[in-house]
Formats: C-alpha cells, structure tokens, sequence
C-alpha cells in the first residue's frame, strides 16, 4: 500500500529544516479516510503507531460519522477534503502521503503540496479540526445549528481551521523567496490563481449562488498565500484570530451567520 518517495532539492531542503524526521509515502490507491485496517499497514514502514483519540462530549450526536470515527480510538489517517496530501504524527516517524490522484498533475504544484506538508507536520498544528476546536467544538456547531447542517458545520470548520494554520505558515512560505525560489514561485502561482474567484466571492452568497461553507472553504484556502479575502472572511485573516484561535472563531462564526440570517 505505501512506498517511501525520495526527496530532493528544494523539497529536501524543507524537510530537513522542518520535519527531518517525516517519511514521504506513495499510496497504491486514492482515500478520502484512511480507514484502520488499512492505516496500521504502517506499521511495516514505520516505528510505532499511536493513534488518536478524543472525548465523546467534544463531537454533537448530529456530526458526521467520519468526525465520530476521526474522534474514537480507531487509527484513522485523513478527512474528507484534505485533498491529495495527507500528513499524520500518529505514527512514529511522522508521515507525509501522497495519492495517486496528484498524477499527471504539474510537478510545482505537487512539491508545493508536499512542502506545506512538512512545515505543517514541524509546525505542531493538529492535524484537523477537532484538535483544534477541542470541546470548544460543540459551541462553534451550536453557533451553526440555525443555519447550517451537520455537513455544513463540519465543512465550515475545516475552513476555518486553514485558515488558522494558514497564518502559522504563511511567514514560512513568505521566506522561500531568497533560497527557495520554485517553491516560492509555486506559492504565489497557487495565490494567484485563487484572486479572480474571490473578486464577487461576498455577492455570490449574498445572492445565494455559493453556498456559505463553500465560500469559506475557497476565501480561507487563500489566507495562506497573503491574498486579499473579502468580507466576512477577512476577519479570520488576523493576528487576533492568530492568537485565541478556537474561541475567536466561535464568536466570529455567531456573529457572521446572524447577520447573514
């Protein structure tokens, strides 16, 4: 299932600054959760697997069922949405892993997905959104309830979870410009990219074109490249919000949907 991917260059450079210790694995297939019986495989490539777990009463009964999973003892390795790249410190080294869906995609655009990998693993961040939330979690889905279903609370978390450890390390990404130059260059690319689709992004869910937790997952995918977001999602780009994380974003997501009410 797992084959260790060799690093160099650039990507070797960021490793070796910010998680020296990670592995690097090719998966045989796509997963949106690594599912346990097929996550403790890494033991064959790894030291020890320690997995993760989290109290009952930090999860509403309504949630989805993979952030219940995600919250049990079970080992479980990614969430829906994390995309092509997925990292854990679950196990001992640390792994970084990469899906076969990323093939045939634009080599940049891989190492830059790769690189943010490690310096979120080196960072110490949780690796989702519970770990952030913690039992603040419930408060934040109460703030939602009115609004938003289960699926959408849970995908409006994960957006503004980014955007919180878009803020750890955008500094990082920033300072690739001097001996970094292709990841820095692929950093702004990816920004650049985001900038037209934010231009009417406030509009659209006013008119309900975009769904709200959708216009959220877009605004706060692009705090980490230092674009310019729209309101109301640039007040997540701050140091406030850098600062009392979880409880910043309880309030703000109570005072936003009122208002969008």
């Amino acid at each position: 299932m797992f084959s260790e991917r060799s690093l160099d260059g650039e990507l070797a450079a960021v490793r070796e600054r910010h998680a020296p210790d990670a592995l690097v694995l090719d998966c045989e297939r796509d997963f949106e959760t690594l599912d346990p019986a097929v996550a403790e495989e890494l033991l064959l490539v790894t030291d020890d697997v320690a997995p993760l777990s989290s109290p009952d009463e930090w999860v509403p009964d309504d949630a989805p069922a993979e952030l219940h999973a995600f919250a049990s003892s079970d080992f479980t390795v990614g969430m829906p949405g994390d995309g092509g790249v997925a990292w854990t410190r679950q196990t001992d080294p640390p792994v970084v892993l990469v899906k076969p869906r990323l093939a045939g995609s634009p080599d940049d655009f891989v190492d830059f997905l790769l690189a943010e990998a490690l310096v979120a693993t080196g960072l110490g961040v949780p690796e989702q959104f519970l770990g952030f939330f913690e039992e603040r979690y419930r408060a934040f889905a109460a703030a939602t309830d009115a609004h938003l279903s289960p699926a959408g609370t849970y995908q409006l978390a994960a957006a503004v979870f980014d955007a919180f450890v878009g803020l750890q390390t955008r500094p990082v990404f920033a300072d690739w410009e001097g001996d970094l130059p292709a990841l820095f260059d692929a950093w702004v690319d990816a920004g650049e990219r985001l900038e037209p689709r934010l231009g009417d992004l406030s509009g659209e869910v006013a008119m309900g074109r975009t769904k709200f937790p959708a216009a959220a997952e877009l605004a706060c995918s692009a705090i980490k490249h230092g674009v310019e977001v729209p309101a109301p999602f640039a007040a997540l780009d701050t140091s406030a919000y850098g600062e009392y994380g979880p409880e910043y974003a309880v309030t703000w997501a109570e005072k936003t949907l009122s208002e969008l009410s």
